[in-house]
């Protein structure tokens, strides 16, 4: 049998990976595959780096966690006329550390870990995320 946590467990967990993290992180969007753990080397072209509000998520409610405030940015001059985005990486505020990276879609994308507006991204072009969600499991 799977092991199962109470909503307030799920909620702690989730807002202690906020709490790690900690305030105004970077939220890096590359082109290509995402490399295969947060440790890795990063992989791809950095298209664009959001700086992220101090308090960039949600309280954690019912075992998820979203972001909170405005997530928007532009294109840097590595994504030229156009490159797609391929993956997210989610670094310290002084953009030395990556603590979460996951698969980026366009909105709508139901197997993306974060959506965006807009998923061929220009230089100077605006973007912004649509939706991400941290949900944690043992429900």
């Amino acid at each position: 049998m799977a092991q199962q946590f109470s909503v307030a467990v799920r909620n702690a967990r989730l807002d202690a990976i906020e709490a790690a993290i900690g305030a105004s992180p970077k939220l890096r969007f590359y082109s290509g595959a995402q490399p295969a753990n947060c440790a890795a080397a990063r992989t791809g072209t950095l298209l664009a780096e959001l700086s992220l509000p101090a308090d960039w998520m949600a309280q954690a409610a019912n075992g998820a966690k979203a972001f909170a405030g405005s997530w928007s940015g532009a294109g840097a001059a590595a994504a030229g006329t156009g490159t797609t985005i391929g993956h997210f990486a989610i670094m310290d505020a002084a953009g030395t550390t990556c603590h979460h990276q996951g698969k980026v879609g366009a909105t709508g994308d139901g197997t993306a870990d974060m959506t965006v507006d807009n998923l061929n991204l220009a230089q100077g072009q605006a973007i912004s995320v649509t939706t991400f969600t941290q949900t944690d499991g043992g429900a």
